[in-house]
């Protein structure tokens, strides 16, 4: 299996780094194959704007799209970019490794989806959800958070966790292909035992280690909908 981790957190040695480095183990042995973005220790820069290009479709107006389409077409993504792009269409399994915060990502991974998930290339022309361009890869949120399980139990204070990474698992991974996997999540490991943080590291590689056997989320495919992308069950 090729794995394709990123990581986004400040600290190298917090938590998310020890996470990242289990996979990092898991994956460079065995048959299977690693590579990886750390983003923080990259300086990736996260705003998304006509840096992410080497020409220009229009000078006069700025359009995301527009331009990311005249990139794909003429292979002229920064270098920077086209390397990230290089990674997703190598991988068999995609890692987002984070902290969950304010509800979502850091802004540096959300930053790294704005400009290396570019139309053209990563999804656009009929390519999206089950029929979109990493149809057939893999996909894993592995995160940490502040609160507890309980917290994030569909009666809990913040609400549930399904719902909270559903923009991301279905809005950003299932949108361009990718069958998304359940996460692993790591509750509150700043407010445990050095003993229950080994538990979670040693729980993660189990469950990497046995990731070719998950079974993803299920969500509807797009023949399940009809021509206004309403459920035909549902209408």
């Amino acid at each position: 299996m090729k794995a394709f981790a990123v990581l986004a957190h400040p600290e190298r040695e917090s938590f998310n780094g020890a996470l990242f480095d289990v996979a990092a183990d898991v994956f460079s042995g065995g048959g299977h194959e690693f590579v990886s973005s750390d983003l923080y220790r990259m300086q990736f820069d996260p705003v998304s704007d006509r840096r992410n290009f080497t020409s220009v479709k229009d000078p006069q107006y700025f359009k995301q799209q527009i331009e990311e389409l005249h990139a794909s077409e003429n292979s002229t993504f920064r270098s920077d970019i086209a390397e990230e792009m290089e990674k997703l269409f190598w991988c068999d399994l995609l890692i987002l490794q984070f902290p969950l915060w304010w509800f979502s990502m850091p802004a540096i991974m959300k930053g790294w989806v704005d400009r290396v998930f570019a139309m053209g290339r990563v999804y656009g022309s009929g390519k999206w959800y089950d029929q979109g361009v990493f149809s057939g890869k893999r996909a894993v949120l592995s995160l940490t958070t502040g609160g507890g399980s309980g917290s994030y139990a569909e009666d809990g204070l913040h609400g549930d966790l399904s719902q909270i990474l559903y923009p991301i698992n279905h809005g950003i991974l299932r949108f361009v292909g990718f069958d998304v996997l359940p996460p692993f999540v790591a509750w509150s490991p700043v407010r445990i035992s050095p003993e229950q943080r080994q538990d979670y590291l040693d729980s993660y590689r189990r469950f990497l280690t046995g990731i070719d056997k998950v079974e993803p989320i299920a969500y509807p495919a797009l023949a399940e909908f009809d021509e206004t992308f309403r459920r035909k069950s549902l209408v």
